[in-house]
């Protein structure tokens, strides 16, 4: 079975070949899919196949926004947010920005789980929660002194208040700056705009029940996740807008998700 992903590449500039970071995750486990060859890859331009030059492991530091949901029902995701703090290298970094009707900087971007366990104790619950708004602002104005790749997982209990902005203006200035975004939700009722969100920023969605049912704590689950996607490059150019999809000639059911690197 071929799986397949359409998503609209924003923010392309001419060059003699195209770079791909790809997430494949297999939706019966959970597991990132790490073996994939270039050949496996099939991307599709306009209906014109192009060529998959390479597929190689993305590699390197992260730099982590943590946007954690600060609604009446927030705290139910604190703990995951602690698991997935225990995840970082020593040289990774993070940050955590809570999000009601706004977002609020709690810590700015450090290699020090002990300044982020303690700013998770100064997160106070009990606001309407704007999604929308809040990764807009986060994506936006957070990143400006990252210089590795750039990661932002979103923790709520999934429900989304009154935004102002709209699921595409948010989706086109994570790729105008090359944020993956990660949902981690508890609630169904926004299950297609995470799924849409994460598969059009190369990054992979996770249900909090879904992750308990797996077994231990969720953060190496979702951290291993994050540490597998692709990097592939193409010959030819993609211009401006242009619809591509991405299969895998592979069996199976699979998320796959794919951001452009400029």
């Amino acid at each position: 079975m071929r799986c397949l992903l359409v998503v609209i590449l924003a923010g392309m500039t001419a060059s003699a070949s195209t770079r791909l970071l790809v997430t494949v995750v297999d939706q019966r486990t959970g597991r990132p899919v790490t073996d994939l060859k270039a050949g496996e890859f099939r991307v599709h331009d306009e209906g014109v196949l192009r060529k998959v030059e390479a597929a190689e492991p993305a590699q390197g530091l992260l730099d982590v926004m943590m946007l954690l949901d600060t609604s009446l029902v927030g705290a139910i995701v604190q703990p995951v947010a602690e698991s997935i703090i225990e995840q970082l290298h020593s040289k990774d970094q993070m940050a955590i920005v809570s999000f009601h009707s706004s977002a609020d900087l709690i810590q700015d971007f450090t290699s020090s789980k002990e300044l982020l366990r303690r700013a998770l104790l100064r997160v106070k619950y009990g606001n309407v929660p704007n999604v929308l708004d809040a990764l807009y602002a986060a994506i936006e104005d957070g990143f400006h002194e990252s210089s590795f790749r750039r990661v932002l997982i979103l923790l709520t209990a999934g429900l989304e208040g009154s935004s102002r902005m709209s699921e595409r203006e948010v989706l086109r200035l994570a790729r105008r700056r090359n944020v993956s975004i990660y949902p981690v939700y508890v609630l169904g009722s926004g299950r297609s705009l995470f799924e849409t969100l994460a598969r059009e920023t190369g990054g992979a969605w996770f249900v909090v029940r879904e992750l308990k049912r797996m077994g231990g704590p969720p953060g190496p689950r979702i951290f291993e996740v994050i540490r597998s996607p692709y990097i592939l490059t193409l010959s030819g150019n993609l211009s401006l807008g242009e619809k591509v999809k991405v299969e895998i000639e592979r069996p199976g059911r699979y998320q796959i998700s794919a951001l452009a690197l400029e």
